[in-house]
Order: structure tokens, then sequence, then C-alpha cells
């Protein structure tokens, strides 16, 4: 199981890796694996605002759909738009290629709310332990 260290996580499954005042976002290695082959995304626009904990947009595997969280408030600056042709590159490549959007953070307060890659493990390892 990949978690880079470098990155930060939500509960719900996303990374972010911050960069000055701006995030790039994508779901987790972990979370790609549970999904299963993905299909489709339903991403924002740029200039959308979000808002952490809140719905950005979905994706949709084989084996379900999925909201996809914010892990940060801010403005959408970036969008991934290789992703319409080729969502696979999510499984392929969680953390790196399969980036989705890009954000402009209101206030690196939030950070703080966030997993960092050790607590992510152990979130992991608790909800393994849930399905079986």
């Amino acid at each position: 199981m990949n978690i880079p260290s470098a990155l930060r996580y939500s509960n719900s499954h996303e990374w972010i890796r911050v960069e000055g005042n701006e995030g790039s976002v994508g779901i987790t290695d972990y979370a790609q694996g549970e999904l299963g082959d993905i299909v489709f995304l339903d991403l924002p626009d740029v200039g959308a605002k979000v808002t952490a904990g809140e719905p950005f947009g979905s994706v949709e595997a084989v084996k379900a759909a999925s909201d996809l969280f914010a892990p940060v408030s801010g403005t959408v600056s970036a969008v991934n738009s290789s992703l319409g042709q080729q969502p696979e590159q999510i499984n392929q490549d969680a953390f790196g290629k399969g980036w989705i959007i890009k954000i402009n953070l209101s206030s690196t307060d939030e950070l703080g709310n966030l997993l960092d890659a050790t607590s992510y493990g152990k979130l992991i390892e608790q909800s393994h332990g849930d399905h079986h």
C-alpha cells in the first residue's frame, strides 16, 4: 500500500499535495483499489468554489459510484482534463498522473485538520478490519 509521506489525507480517502497556496487533490491508492476500475468522473469547472468536507464531484467505477470530498476550502484552479478520456489513470497512478483537481486554498489552517501518512495508514487498517 502506497501512502506518500509528503501528502495530507482526509477521512474520506482524498489526498492533497500543497505547494504554496495551491493544492493538488486526488483519491488515494487505497480508495481506487476499493472502487475498482474507474470509468467516469463528474468534475467541477475551474473557478468553482469548494468547501472542506463537502462533495466537489463524483467518481464512477465498475463496482460503485462515490462522491469526491474536498479536503480543503477554496477555488478550483485546474481540472485534470485528461481523466475525461483516461479515467483509468487514477487506478494506474493515483498519486501522480491521476490527480483530479487543484485548489487555491482559502486558508492553509484547514490542513491541520487532515491526517498525515501515519494516521491515514491507521485509518485504513481500522476500516479494513471492519470489512473482514
